[in-house]
């Protein structure tokens, strides 16, 4: 096991044996080790591929034994170290560990040769691993955002590959719920319930390997969840293959032609697995520092679906995008799998390289006891008897093992929790099982299409997730607090904006989306009529994805989300059982969106230390009343005006552009300071010159 000196200490032994004026090789050293404890060079903001800190440039070529020792988080540890390093100034049993660094280097004015001591450091700790800057935030969002708005528009067309080909019909409704196996397998595998686990043990793992000692906590986390996970999800699938017969009638029991849906379900039920394995890649990368393979995987995904139903379309009907449905999930475990095995694989030596560095450093501290004498030699063995056992207990932590920081008391309210919120969509399909064919289809769609905004919104929070779980890994509420805060207010503006947008301009929207081939002008009346309900719970939904980060990133389990979930979906039955005979599928619409503000509101009052991150409650809702006003004007403006322009394109440009101007002319009259900030670091960190590029 590798021992890592500290850097304060070790400069401190330098200027000790070399001289006052800190030159010659010794100062050198010195100033090649500098940049590999900041981790990044300064000045240039890491981009969203850009490695993490603590992994500098190479070491000093000069002095390869002290800059193979002076390493990443445990020479910047040194710097904190310094106090204590002065208690040990006197050549002991540790100082003969690195006595050869400097052996035959210096003469001064004929004296004899002497090593230079460089006494060890200790284990570094979590905080070494240092948070990232605003820079690396905007641009980690930045190219999140850009692959999701890609995913997104793929999204779209998809629907619309959909609509044109098989309408809003029989057909569709069948497909539609079979469609809920993905949707369901994508939230708790993907986007909410295990990320919600995995991002923040990933997160701990990596801050433990980033001290250097002992095995890597990160391939030990894999190998101990992943073959498991494997098992279960091929369980899953295979029993809802065996049982979509009884699964299809639960969800749809008025359903026209069930046979079908059943033959999509079983199709369907593949994604188990693959979303699965994709969504264990994506939480193992963002707890990296990596998001551009997990940003690109509804790219991936709905590329194979539009393909398999141009492709087999004619041939196999609406079976086709079940297919899809099938390769697309293969697509995105492919599309992360290169960039996770470099992580894993392609970060520390292993075999005979690493085997040949320890040999090097043992002669080395040998070869140092021997020109100190054999009391040295001893003293070497207990010091680094002593070093690894607290290295050892530093790297273990208080808590559990690595191989069991994945415990059945975290995942169990996670997944309850996701499937709990994903339930919404189950209870909207049933009530709508009973209304006329096609309202399934016009839900679906519209709610595809109003999602689109809060899918945006929450890109920040998907970025500054791994952040805030090591923020409390460390124990800094303050920073976890300022985090959380900004996060809601930004994201807050962010989908109030596109709510706006939604209710203003839903007819002209569904019009130049959908209205085509099989899909009618009467569907597209319908569609945006529940399209403008829905925008009105955008802001509910944004709120629960954001909050809900807080309450399970801790690492500790807590129910409290999921009973704040149980009380929305109770009141989404209740309201939408009472609604649906008198409104149809916009009471069902309006169901859904009180329900999650029910929710969201449940989840914004429970916010404290015992539960989460204790927040200014108060200050964070009267901040939210402000661009909830805004966007409130905004809408009626941009409906206004969008409503006196006969053609669909004119119309949706002229109200998008109201909706705009207003809502941002009324967030600066109302003192809404949150997005300009936000704005003007993604810009900055975009346009930004790199000190190490060249512009030609």
């Amino acid at each position: 096991m590798t021992v890592t000196p500290s850097r304060a200490e070790g400069e401190d032994a330098v200027v000790r044996a070399g001289g006052r004026g800190g030159s010659g090789p010794e100062a050198a050293d010195r100033r090649g080790a500098a940049p590999e404890a900041g981790g990044a060079e300064r000045g240039a903001a890491p981009g969203p591929e850009a490695a993490p800190p603590g992994e500098g440039p190479p070491a000093d070529k000069r002095n390869p034994v002290s800059a193979a020792k002076v390493r990443g988080p445990a020479a910047a540890a040194g710097k904190r170290e310094a106090a204590g390093a002065a208690g040990h100034r006197s050549p002991g049993p540790a100082a003969g560990q690195h006595g050869t660094k400097a052996a035959g280097r210096h003469r001064r004015d004929g004296a004899a040769e002497r090593p230079v001591v460089v006494p060890a450091a200790r284990v570094a700790p979590l905080g070494e691993v240092d948070p990232p800057t605003r820079g690396f935030l905007a641009k980690a969002t930045l190219v999140t955002a850009v692959l999701s708005i890609a995913g997104a528009l793929l999204g779209l067309g998809r629907d619309q590959a959909l609509a044109h080909l098989f309408g809003a019909g029989t057909e569709t409704d069948a497909f539609l719920v079979a469609w809920t196996v993905p949707e369901v397998a994508a939230t708790l595998l993907i986007e909410d319930g295990m990320a919600f686990v995995l991002v923040p043990a990933f997160s701990l793992a990596v801050a433990r390997r980033a001290r250097g000692i002992g095995a890597d906590p990160v391939r030990a986390l894999v190998a101990s969840t992943l073959p498991r996970l494997a098992l279960a999800f091929v369980a899953v699938a295979a029993l809802l293959m065996a049982g979509a017969p009884y699964l299809v009638a639960a969800l749809a029991p008025g359903l026209p032609d069930p046979g079908l849906a059943v033959d999509c379900t079983r199709l369907t039920a593949t994604c188990v697995l693959s979303f699965g394995l994709a969504g264990y890649c994506s939480a193992a990368l963002r707890a990296h520092r990596r998001f551009l393979a997990p940003a690109a995987i509804y790219v991936a995904y709905n590329t194979g679906i539009i393909t398999a139903m141009f492709v087999l379309g004619d041939r196999w009907g609406v079976r086709s995008a079940a297919v899809g449905v099938a390769v697309g999930g293969c697509l995105m475990v492919a599309a992360q799998a290169p960039s996770l095995a470099r992580q894993l694989f392609g970060r520390r030596r292993s075999g005979p390289e690493a085997g040949a560095g320890a040999e090097a450093e043992a002669e080395a501290e040998a070869e140092a006891a021997a020109a100190q004498g054999p009391s040295s030699l001893d003293g070497i063995k207990a010091t680094k008897a002593t070093q690894v056992t607290e290295a050892s207990k530093a790297t273990d932590g208080p808590g559990p093992s690595m191989k069991h920081s994945v415990e059945l008391a975290l995942i169990a309210p996670v997944l309850m929790f996701a499937l709990c919120r994903q339930s919404q969509v189950l209870i909207e399909r049933f009530l709508a099982s009973t209304l006329p064919s096609g309202a399934i289809s016009h839900l679906n769609y519209a709610q595809k299409v109003a999602q689109i905004p809060m899918t945006l919104s929450l890109m920040l929070c998907t970025v500054t997730f791994p952040v805030l779980a090591q923020a409390l890994a460390e124990g800094d509420t303050e920073r976890a607090r300022t985090r959380v805060e900004r996060d809601v207010a930004v994201a807050s503006c962010m989908v109030l904006l596109g709510a706006a947008a939604v209710f203003a301009c839903a007819p002209q929207i569904i019009n130049l989306l959908f209205q085509r081939g099989a899909f009618t002008a009467q569907d597209t009346a319908a569609t945006a009529t529940v399209m403008r309900v829905y925008s009105v719970g955008l802001l509910g939904h944004t709120l629960v994805g954001a909050l809900v980060r807080t309450y399970f990133s801790a690492g500790r389990p807590t129910w409290y989300p999921l009973a704040a979930m149980a009380a929305g979906i109770v009141a989404t039955s209740w309201i939408g059982a009472g609604t649906v005979d008198a409104w149809g599928v916009r009471g069902i619409a309006a169901a859904n969106a009180i329900g999650i503000t029910v929710t969201a509101a449940l989840l914004l009052s429970g916010m404290g230390e015992r539960r989460s991150v204790p927040i200014h409650t108060r200050r964070v809702v009267h901040e939210l009343s402000k661009p909830v006003r805004a966007a409130v004007c905004a809408a009626v403006a941009g409906a206004f005006c969008a409503s006196r322009v006969d053609s669909p394109e004119l119309a949706l440009a002229a109200g998008g552009l109201t909706v705009t101007v207003v809502y941002v002319l009324l967030l600066r009259v109302l003192g809404v300071k949150a997005v300009a900030p936000a704005f003007r670091t993604a810009l900055r960190s975009v346009t930004r010159r790199l000190p190490h590029v060249r512009f030609r």
